[in-house]
Formats: C-alpha cells, structure tokens, sequence
C-alpha cells in the first residue's frame, strides 16, 4: 500500500504531454526551474558561440569557413586561465575588459571586411574615416537624407549592440569557469596541449586553417603597428613635397609644346584595367575602343596609351587626382591634407604658369570646397550648383557625361581663342551603383540637360540591379561602355587641331574587381594635331584608344614629370 507521500512522485511521473505523448523529463525540477535550466544552457552557449565568433573570424570574406571557426583561440585559453585565479571583483573587471576588447576587435574586422570587399585593403584607423564621408554621401543619393540617417542610427545601435553583449558574454563565461573551476581548469589545460602540439607540427583543420589559431592578437598587432606607422612620418610632407624639379621653372619654359592647345584632363570614374582584362567586360569595352580608334583614324585623330598603377583601389578617387596633379603618391587622407596645404605645383598650376586658363569641372561636387580651390587655384570653377543642369539625376551621378562635356565646350573651349583652356573634368556616369545610366543624344540638342528627362526611369533601379551580382557586373560594364561612347563622340563633334584630351581611369571599381587584381588604370592621349603624338613616340605607348596587355605601367606619381618634361620645349 502506498504512502501518501509518494502520491506527488506518482502524479509527476504520470503527467504527460499536451498532445498525450511521452512523460516530460524533468529531472525532479518543477516546471519553471527547468525552463530556466534550458534558458540558462542556451545563454552560454550562444555566450561561447560568440567570443568564438570574435577570436576566430577572418577579417577577409575570402578567408571565411566554417573551418575558421572550430579552431582552438590561444587568446582565448590565456584569458581562461587568467580569471580562474582571479578574486570575484577583479575577474569581473577583467571580463568587461576583454569583453570591450573583443567587441571593438569584432567592429574592425568588420570594417576591414567591407574594406577589402571595395577597396582590396584593410581599414586604416588613423587615415580612412574620410570614406565614410563619401559613403554617406553615395547612400543619400540612392536612399534620401531620411533613410540615410536611419541607416547610420541602426549602424550605431548594432555596434553598441555588439561591444554590449560581447561584455556580457565573457561576464556569463567568466562567471561559469570560476563556478566549476576544477572542471574548466582541466579543460584549459587539455586544449592548452592541443594547442601547443598543433602549433609545432603545423596541424591545419582546412587548408590556411591552423587549428593553433592566434589571428586576433595578430589582427590586433597589425592594427597597432598600423596606427603607430601612420602616426610617425619618416620625413616630413613639406620636405618631400618640396623636391620638385619643375618648381622653379619660368612659365616660358613650360610646356611650349602645348602652345595654343586646349588640354582637357578627364578622370573616367572607375574605368580600371579589369574592363580591358575581365571576359565578361572586355569584349563590349574593347570593341568600343577599337571602332572609336578607327572613327578617330578616320577624321585624322591619332591616340597612344598606356597604363598607370593607382594610388587607390576601388574608391577614394580624390587620392588618384591628386596624385596625378602633384606628381606626389597620395594614397591616404592625411597625405592628401597635407597636399592640400602645402604651395606643391600640380599640372593645371604649371598650365596656369604657363599661360593657360584652368577650369575645374567636377559635377560631383554638390558643396563649397575651400580647400581644393585654395590648393589648386583654378580660375574658372563648375560644381553641381553652377554648371546650369536642369535635368535628372542618375542615381550617384548628378548629370550624364554628355552635359558635362557639353557645358564645357560651349562655356570654356568654344570661346579659348584669346587665351587657351586646361581643364580637369571628374566624370562621374560610371560610378557605382552604375544604375540607371544615360545614354547619347545629339550633342545639338543637349541644352540645359532638360532632354535627359525621361532616361533615369527607362533604367533598372539601383535596389533591383544590386540584388544580383550578374546584374551588378553588366551594369559595371555598360556605364563605362557609355563614359568611353561619349569621350570619343565629344572628340568626333568637337576635336579640332587644338584639342588634346588627356583621359584615365582614377582606380579599379568596386565590387566587380576580384581582390588580389592589380591597382592599374587604362590612359591615353588623343590628338589630332601629329605634333603633339610625336613628342610621346618615345614613351613605348600604344596605338590607339586600346592600351595592348603588355603597354607599359607607370606608377600615376610618375606622370606629371614625364608629360612636363615631354612638352616642355
């Protein structure tokens, strides 16, 4: 006969699911208890899935595998062992160190991940917060101030977010480890062997996968000797900025193989040597070239070119404009600060020097930028604001080529015949998302821009071409295919024997360029009077529009002393 009190046992044993299956297991734990017990497991679990997370990711997309993260952290064993013979407040004050630690570690290899994925380089902590300018300005052309700012305060939050619970994570772990400090000393020390074996016989789980991992300290290392290299210039700016051959030239003595020719430098945004190289570019991309070779050949208009190796990759393109006006390897924001505060002699200064007027054509440009007029000093200056566009805008770009151009030419070339014109013009309908895109009308018909109207809403939307990689590669394609189209069209309908256009890439696009890919970037030269081709004979170039594989690659620094030193007699 049984007691009463097995009666309870009895009934807890016999209770089952809703739905009349099995007893639930409870381990003699009332209901609740149990769900906190699960709660609790899921927590730490999630906790450790986490500090994993932080010690183990690569900072490289390419490197990621699931390989990547079942390897053993020495960061994490040494951090272990540490708080398990620490007093309760000081183990705390440790866990929320490491805890900021590991959170602001994960913030930068997300950084760099983002950074290589564009830019094919990691994010520098000292010089590379001027991108998230440019980025905010591209995301408020493609989504509107509004959905911008929500965007940078969710930004904000997830990264709060993620230095908040990754404190958390190693207070939870921290506060297990001491609560069953026999057992998780004897696991420390049984990975520490692991560790220590696999590191000396080079055990990998994967290949370039050790499974002694020590990337986070060595992550953290490089981000230090980094931010400790670019703190400390070997030699001052000014000194280096001061070398300059041409410095001191007399203006007579510049550029007189020039004399009476309008020069237009135009920088083709994105135009890099993957669309000359990459199969599913270079087909479309070289064909223009080649037929606009033979129109060009045709009216008597001859070109060479090249390539140059950029300062900047995927980005940034003010680095490789500066670079090829000073002649001087800007390839980070605080050079390009200190560029624009020194009194270098860039190309539209030699010009300028010489006797031109120099105009600026940056359609971009949407504010005032004291700055770079002050440095460059041009004395005509077009931006967004004061070019005379009344049609639409592209997505990023604020106006087709084609305006650009065409404004310049009736503005500035067509009335050159007193005093000579060099202008830099940015060009900006191949920037990315690439989408919707213009394309050429009658350069008689291109007024105020107003004809453009209806061509931004015959295109794709830039949400829907970037859903689709294929999609964002053709797009790529078909936006420089247009920037090269139109470059050639203005030199058939306006080139004359006083013409020379200068055009180049400013570095290889974003997204579309495979990392590892070189930094170089298509140039050429067009010309109709011979002179001026002849002088360049020398240089190795190619004929044509179509730089040949094996053209030569100059670094873009080196350019401004070749073409003074070309044209300077």
């Amino acid at each position: 006969m049984m007691g009463t009190t097995g009666l309870p046992l009895l009934r807890r044993a016999r209770r089952r699911t809703p739905d009349g299956g099995a007893p639930l297991p409870d381990f003699g734990l009332p209901r609740p208890a149990r769900r906190h017990a699960v709660a609790g497991v899921v927590l730490t679990v999630l906790a450790t899935l986490l500090v994993l997370f932080a010690l183990l990711a690569p900072d490289d997309l390419n490197s990621f595998s699931p390989a990547a993260l079942v390897r053993v952290p020495v960061e994490g064993l040494i951090v272990a062992a540490f708080v398990l013979v620490l007093p309760p407040r000081a183990r705390r004050v440790v866990a929320v160190l490491v805890g900021l630690g590991l959170g602001l570690l994960t913030l930068m290899k997300a950084l760099d991940t983002g950074f290589y994925a564009t830019l094919e380089k990691p994010f520098d902590p000292v010089y590379d917060w001027s991108f998230f300018s440019a980025g905010v300005d591209f995301l408020a052309g493609e989504i509107g101030d509004a959905g911008t700012y929500a965007v940078l305060a969710g930004a904000v939050v997830l990264a709060i977010a993620v230095v908040v619970f990754m404190v958390l994570a190693m207070l939870r772990l921290t506060r297990i480890a001491a609560g069953r400090r026999t057992g998780a000393t004897r696991v420390v020390a049984v990975l520490g062997v692991i560790w220590i074996v696999c590191s000396l016989f080079g055990v990998e789980i994967a290949p370039g996968q050790p499974v002694a991992a020590q990337n986070a300290a060595a992550l953290a290392y490089d981000d230090l000797r980094q931010v400790s290299t670019d703190l400390r210039e070997q030699r001052p700016f000014g000194e280096l900025a001061a070398e300059d051959a041409f410095r001191a030239t007399p203006g007579d003595q510049l550029l007189n193989g020039l004399r009476g020719k309008n020069v237009v430098l135009t920088f083709v945004e994105s135009y890099g040597r993957v669309a000359l190289d990459d199969p599913e570019f270079a087909p479309k991309i070289g064909a223009t070239l080649d037929a606009g070779t033979a129109q060009l050949r045709a009216a008597g208009i001859g070109a060479k070119s090249a390539f140059l190796s950029s300062s900047t990759f995927g980005g940034g393109s003010w680095l490789a404009h500066s670079t090829v006006e000073s002649g001087m390897w800007i390839d980070n924001q605080q050079r390009y600060n200190n560029l624009l505060d020194s009194d270098r002699l860039t190309l539209g200064g030699a010009f300028q020097k010489a006797g031109w007027k120099t105009v600026w054509d940056v359609p971009a440009h949407t504010k005032d930028w004291p700055e770079g007029r002050r440095f460059y000093h041009p004395d005509a200056y077009y931006d967004f604001r004061n070019i005379g566009y009344q049609g639409p805008g592209f997505a990023y770009a604020t106006m087709p080529d084609q305006y650009t151009f065409s404004m310049l030419q009736r503005n500035e070339l067509a009335k050159s015949a007193q005093k000579p014109v060099m202008a830099e013009v940015d060009l900006v309908s191949s920037h990315a998302p690439w989408s919707p895109r213009p394309w050429l009308v009658d350069w008689n018909q291109v007024g105020d821009g107003s004809i453009f109207a209806p061509q931004p809403g015959a295109g794709e939307a830039p949400e829907s071409v970037w859903k689709d990689p294929e999609k964002i590669r053709e797009a790529y394609r078909d936006a420089t295919d247009y920037s090269l189209k139109t470059l050639i069209s203005f030199v058939q309908h306006y080139g004359d024997d006083n013409l020379v256009l200068v055009f180049l890439g400013d570095h290889q696009p974003p997204v579309v360029t495979p990392q590892g890919a070189v930094h170089d970037v298509p140039i050429t030269i067009v010309a109709k009077d011979p002179k001026v081709l002849d002088r360049i004979s020398g240089w190795g170039w190619t004929d044509g529009l179509h730089p040949a594989a094996q053209a030569p690659v100059w670094k873009m620094d080196s350019f401004r002393d070749r073409f003074l030193t070309a044209f300077a007699r």
